[in-house]
């Protein structure tokens, strides 16, 4: 984006034809203009090749720029945790290794394994001596010769049993057919999908917790796709509109001047982040050569349709201090010099490119220098 202009400190003075000198005070006249004000004869004009144009409604948008960061497409990727406690003692996946669904990604040596698979054997033997005795109770209650008491308490225990054994064989589940012998206490972590090692973030010796302790868990592998890639930008509240989901989008990153990366915005969110008062907008992006990496910065650019509005050229803007200044047109002295006044201007930098829309204190009309601004402020 084209920055506005600042102007020197410096005192210019614009030569003209014969004698002008500096315009602050005409020679044959003792009435010097205010301080916010240039005063300029025609010929001056000419010399000086100002260009003064009327302000009028312009097309200005057409684009929305965010700033935003790449990501993966987390429907091909999974961050790998092990969901038992337990120390590493093999990698068997490094990075950049292409890994299918099910292959081993490390050993680990647990006594969790051990210990689930004894509580599913004590869970089996239990139910079945609480499955007998509810059998027993039952055919002695439908001959009279038991109490009622006694059979509701075998069908109870027997409950419990049957529920006992449920638990033990869910927790062993995601550890049957990744433990090769049960009695080693080993248990192979594995990859839910298929694609690359990313990262690595463990080693051989390290001690793992179990995803399921609830402790303080250390993500151990990440594995996913990088053909495709997300990028989320940040498109601020007054652009909201603007922008649609199914829009084409267009990105850029500072490891690759002048590439440009395009995709499709595909979703946009519908809520705000209630500290920067922006929506993300996920542009999914075809990365067949690997050049964006997941937390790149990237500059998002969103067409969007054009509105019409009035505008100033950025040219006419100068930028003094902390304001935002033009030169304006505002009539003739008594003695026909053109008066110029400096004032100062809100306009929406945001929008457009070449024309800026105009918030206040300009009106459809008015007549603005867009060419020659800077040499009227060094006369001031």
């Amino acid at each position: 984006m084209n920055h506005i202009r600042v102007i020197p400190f410096t005192a210019l003075c614009l030569a003209v034809a014969v004698g002008a000198g500096c315009p602050r005070r005409a020679a044959n006249s003792s009435i010097a203009p205010p301080n916010t004000e240039v005063w300029l004869a025609p010929e001056q004009m000419a010399a000086a090749k100002l260009v003064v144009e009327p302000l009028e409604p312009q097309p200005v948008g057409g684009v929305v720029v965010a700033s935003g960061r790449v990501t993966f497409d987390d429907l091909h990727v999974a961050h790998v945790l092990s969901p038992v406690t337990g120390r590493v003692v093999k990698i068997e996946a490094q990075p950049g290794q292409r890994v299918r669904k099910g292959d081993a990604l490390a050993e680990i040596e647990s006594p969790d394994v051990a210990a689930a698979f004894s509580d599913l054997a004590k869970a089996q033997a239990d139910f079945g001596a609480a499955e007998k005795e509810a059998n027993r109770q039952k055919d002695l209650f439908d001959v009279h010769a038991g109490s009622q008491r006694d059979f509701e308490s075998a069908q109870s225990n027997y409950s419990k049993a049957r529920a006992e054994l449920d638990r033990a064989r869910k927790k062993t589940r995601i550890l049957r057919g990744s433990s090769s012998n049960r009695s080693n206490q080993m248990y192979t972590l594995r990859t839910p999908i298929d694609g690359e090692v990313i990262a690595r973030n463990v080693n051989p010796g390290a001690e793992v917790q179990g995803q399921y302790t609830g402790g303080t868990v250390l993500e151990l592998f990440t594995v996913g796709e990088l053909d495709s890639v997300w990028v989320l930008g940040d498109v601020f509240e007054m652009d909201l509109g603007r922008v649609k989901a199914g829009t084409a989008c267009l990105a850029t990153v500072v490891s690759y001047p002048g590439r440009v990366f395009r995709g499709l915005a595909d979703w946009v969110s519908d809520t705000l982040d209630p500290a920067t008062h922006t929506s993300k907008v996920r542009c999914k992006i075809v990365n067949s050569d690997r050049a964006l990496k997941p937390e790149m910065y990237a500059t998002v650019t969103l067409p969007v349709d054009r509105q019409v509005a009035l505008a100033i050229p950025r040219s006419a803007l100068l930028r003094l201090g902390d304001q935002t200044v033009v030169f304006v047109e505002a009539g003739k002295t008594p003695d026909g010099r053109l008066r110029f006044e400096r004032r100062p201007v809100v306009v929406n930098e945001e929008l457009g490119n070449e024309f800026l829309p105009v918030l206040r204190n300009l009106a459809k009309g008015e007549r603005i220098v867009v060419s020659g601004a800077i040499l009227l402020s060094g006369m001031l």
